[in-house]
């Protein structure tokens, strides 16, 4: 454990030792209402809290039942109360008193749960659920009060954030598993993570989405990367009304908006290759996910205590025929860019289909908004079909128009100044792509970013970098950069259009080396 939640833990137990377990809340001595059933549809639990260490107070006078009563409007039937007092300013009173005015909602109570009597106390208030924190837990712990919430008739929702947390997890195997996108120690949010570390859990499980959760588009996030359900807190609390258009995301397309194939899971593959122990040189495709991500989690297991150093996740855009797409795929890209808007480097929807063979990412680069126009319906037809995973968006789409256009897409960004890196985080996309701008045209140039420029992209969470990538350069910003994604087009061609395998081979050579020698 580490930082705040540390602390809470310690507080915590202090509370317990003086004023027990109830806390000072009257719980009843037996439970009144039956077990409801938790995590019905629409698959979405709602958060009651008050206050968060990471966000302050939320809704400081907040009713619990009157919020709950919002909830139910909206057709929720699974509820999370915060009861910890100190950081959140919750209570069991709230649960009980929630129970007692809605007893057919399944209700979690969330909070740092630590022995048996927790469990019992918590059954006894109403829950019909408990949120249990496998990273301040021991295996032994975890265990235990896992059993004891089912013996009760209880879901346990198991939290993982990590390795640790999974390995502590893995004797018990939780049916129902929670993984948060906020960092407990950071309170950074980092929508991948659910994804990345879901990777990890090698047994049968439905997995909760947590934390992070606004609006449509973080819905859809979550339901393309597999997860049964998600829990939302600050969002639904201040404005109950985006309960809607969330469970909308999450359970089904939206009108007009261009889809990918339902196996076409972009951000969940993606995740998957952003673990520390994949191999350097191995593509980025659809195939073996499953027994791929075994492999990792049993790997990481074995060499437990060990950090290494990712590869940075590489795409190789501007492809433009099969030779350099084999080329790129044999070297070790992740992804490949197909640039279908006015360039040099301009393909035709048909060339994609003659390489949908290829197992690897496929991002199609388009140009729209403003005077540029919409999507095409033929590049919506490549979507739709899977011949494609991803839209990049490299024009100057706004964020209303990204996320009412396609799905999944991510965004390029182009910086002229250090005020333009504020911009990303505008998007709600999980990655933001930084190139540098130039008024010639809307990539490709070669213009390299300033470092004071990467700087200021890098200060706003995982760095996505392009511009003037090549063979000669990309040692320099893997050193000082670490680079979640690197970008490299026009600088490892040897004509427009056409790649030099030599600057290939001497690319990816240089990006192992670096990260074989961090």
């Amino acid at each position: 454990m580490s930082g705040i939640r540390e602390h809470i833990v310690q507080q915590r137990r202090a509370r317990v030792a003086v004023e027990g377990h109830t806390l000072g809340a009257a719980v009843p001595a037996r439970r009144s209402a039956p077990v409801a059933p938790f995590l019905r549809d629409p698959p979405i639990i709602c958060e009651i809290k008050r206050r968060s260490p990471s966000r302050g107070d939320i809704s400081a006078g907040l009713d619990p039942v009157a919020q709950a009563g919002r909830y139910a409007e909206q057709g929720v039937r699974s509820l999370s109360i915060l009861t910890e007092e100190d950081y959140f300013a919750g209570s069991l009173a709230d649960l009980v008193a929630v129970k007692s005015a809605y007893p057919d909602l399944a209700v979690l109570r969330k909070d740092f749960l630590l022995d048996r009597e927790d469990i019992e106390v918590s059954y006894r208030a109403g829950a019909d659920a408990v949120l249990l924190i496998a990273s301040i837990l021991s295996a032994g712990e975890l265990a235990e009060l896992h059993a004891a919430a089912r013996r009760l008739g209880m879901e346990a929702l198991v939290e993982v954030h990590d390795e640790e947390d999974i390995a502590r997890a893995r004797a018990v195997k939780p049916p129902l598993v929670g993984i948060n996108a906020r960092d407990l120690s950071t309170f950074a949010v980092d929508l991948l993570t659910p994804m990345r570390v879901r990777h990890r859990i090698t047994w049968e499980h439905r997995a909760v989405f947590e934390s992070g959760v606004f609006g449509t588009e973080h819905g859809r996030l979550a339901a393309s990367g597999g997860f049964a359900g998600l829990l939302v807190g600050e969002a639904v609390v201040r404005e109950p009304d985006r309960i809607p258009n969330i469970v909308a995301g999450f359970t089904g397309p939206r009108a007009g908006v261009m889809w990918s194939h339902p196996s076409a899971d972009f951000w969940c593959r993606l995740a998957g290759r952003m673990d520390p122990s994949r191999s350097a040189g191995s593509a980025g495709g659809k195939q073996g996910n499953a027994a791929a991500s075994a492999a990792a989690a049993e790997a990481a297991e074995a060499n437990a205590g060990e950090e290494p150093v990712p590869r940075p996740l590489v795409k190789i855009c501007g492809i433009t025929n099969r030779e350099d797409a084999e080329a790129a795929v044999r070297f070790g890209a992740d992804v490949l860019g197909f640039v279908l808007a006015d360039s040099p480097r301009r393909v035709e929807p048909g060339l994609l289909r003659e390489l949908a063979d290829l197992d690897v990412l496929k991002a199609a680069v388009v140009v729209t908004g403003g005077r540029h126009g919409e999507l095409s319906d033929r590049v919506g037809a490549l979507l739709a079909d899977g011949v494609i995973d991803v839209i990049q968006f490299h024009g100057d789409e706004t964020p209303a128009e990204c996320v009412t256009t396609a799905f999944p897409y991510y965004r390029a960004l182009r910086l002229g100044a250090a005020g333009d890196a504020g911009a990303i985080g505008r998007y709600g996309c999980p990655r933001v792509l930084v190139d540098a701008r130039s008024e010639e045209a809307y990539g490709g140039t070669g213009r390299r970013l300033s470092p004071e420029l990467v700087a200021a992209a890098a200060e706003q969470g995982p760095l996505w970098l392009a511009g003037g990538m090549d063979d000669r350069n990309v040692g320099e910003a893997v050193r000082t950069f670490r680079p979640e994604l690197i970008d490299a087009s026009s600088g490892l061609e040897r004509e427009p259009g056409r790649k030099d395998h030599r600057r290939l081979t001497r690319f990816f050579e240089t990006i192992r080396r670096e990260t074989a020698d961090a």
